[in-house]
């Protein structure tokens, strides 16, 4: 073998052995195990906000976890998801999980991410000549049944010495309210957000009832039983994810109102209006006990649910996977 011909050959070999050697070194990752994927059932309300702005920002991939979001209208809705075994996660409402917490147990709270006392309204349709409490017995009133509008609508006329049974509730879907107050089905509804807003921007001559301050809402991260103890490295991950998002929320709330105005395709003038009536923060404290405590009450005297004692509402609270984030956000021993 000629010299050139020898130096050509050991340069062949070096120039294979290299590329092999790089298709070993760079992808590193193919023996890794796959990312985990987890279904949620997520309310389409700005409630959802941190959800919408940790999957825009790639939060849930950065932290190691692949969420696929099933936007659904209500946490009525994403409850029954959730336990229909459809999905893994879903947020709801406190009233949701009160309502449910009577003959279920194969869910658990991981962690409030919102509260306001202004996301549900008591709206008066175009036939109401008078937003006096009053004026309100034997009427009929829209409400999402088993959901906090219903406990909005109770606490509303209680507050104003109005017995519910004197008035005549109408069960609705929340985006079924308006065109029921337009055809005058119904003379008045409780609401959440965003129909609320989008009732008094698009029906004629309707107004908005005081609002008393009764009840704070508290919207919640919920988790199927089967996950419990099993997925708690994902749980973690995505409470991280959260707990990112809600930073961003509060650093950057020009950039976190333009994720949410193409998300929910809202307005800004809604958006202004909002967004000094949201706490976005992760926690498990104690006063969502106290809610669902005196939720359950109510549920128990009015008839809503046929039980002769309230469940204790400790054993649907895990607080393993907050603390293990954020522990200053954790307030309920268990």
């Amino acid at each position: 073998m000629s010299l050139v011909r020898l130096c050509n050959y050991i340069l062949s070999c070096f120039l294979t052995a290299a590329t092999w050697g790089m298709v070993v070194l760079i992808p590193g990752s193919l023996n890794a195990a796959p990312m985990e994927s987890l279904i949620l059932a997520l309310s389409k309300t700005p409630l959802s906000l941190p959800f919408y702005v940790a999957q825009s920002q790639g939060y849930f991939e950065g932290e190691g976890v692949q969420i696929k979001i099933n936007d659904v209208i209500g946490g009525v809705r994403t409850m029954q998801q959730l336990l229909g075994g459809a999905v893994d996660l879903a947020t709801s409402s406190d009233t949701v999980v009160m309502f449910n917490s009577f003959g279920r147990k194969d869910f658990a709270v991981l962690s409030s991410f919102v509260t306001s006392d202004e996301d549900v309204r008591m709206i008066a349709g175009p036939n109401m000549v008078s937003l006096q409490p009053a004026h309100i017995v034997g009427k009929r009133i829209g409400t999402i049944i088993a959901s906090a509008s219903h406990y909005y609508l109770d606490n509303w006329l209680l507050f104003h010495g109005v017995d519910p049974k004197n008035v005549t509730v109408v069960g609705l879907a929340p985006e079924a309210m308006e065109l029921a107050l337009i055809k005058g089905n119904v003379d008045a509804v409780s609401v959440w957000e965003p129909f609320g807003y989008k009732i008094l921007r698009d029906v004629p001559r309707v107004r908005v009832y005081p609002n008393p301050g009764t009840h704070t809402l508290s919207f919640n991260l919920m988790v199927h039983a089967k996950h419990v103890g099993v997925k708690d490295a994902e749980l973690v991950k995505i409470l991280r994810a959260l707990d990112r998002a809600q930073r961003f929320i509060k650093a950057e709330p020009l950039k976190a109102q333009a994720i949410l105005r193409e998300r929910l395709q809202i307005d800004q003038p809604y958006i202004d209006w909002i967004w000094p009536r949201y706490h976005y923060a992760l926690a498990l404290d104690q006063s969502l006990l106290v809610t669902l405590e005196s939720q359950a009450r109510w549920a128990r005297q009015e008839g809503y649910v046929a039980a002769a004692r309230s469940p204790n509402y400790l054993d649907f609270i895990y607080p393993g996977p907050l603390s293990a984030v954020r522990r200053d956000a954790v307030g309920i021993v268990k």
